[in-house]
């Protein structure tokens, strides 16, 4: 019986800390955009990474004119 004088002030602690630290999360914006990193993942920009080919026209007329 006496370990609840222990545990009910360290319980309340506990959920005081915890809520504290939700009510942070809150105000501090975590939970302001819950989709944008799913869709920033799904829609990744690959086609910068690939350079572009070029027309076997483009570099003969490259190689005629001297370049």
């Amino acid at each position: 019986m006496d370990i609840l004088y222990l545990l009910i002030p360290l319980s309340l602690v506990l959920v005081f800390v915890i809520a504290a630290l939700f009510w942070w999360s809150l105000k501090s914006g975590q939970y302001e955009d819950l989709d944008g990193p799913g869709y920033r993942i799904l829609m990744d920009d690959d086609k910068a990474d690939i350079p572009e080919k070029r027309n076997s026209v483009d570099s003969d007329q490259g190689a005629a004119d001297g370049k």
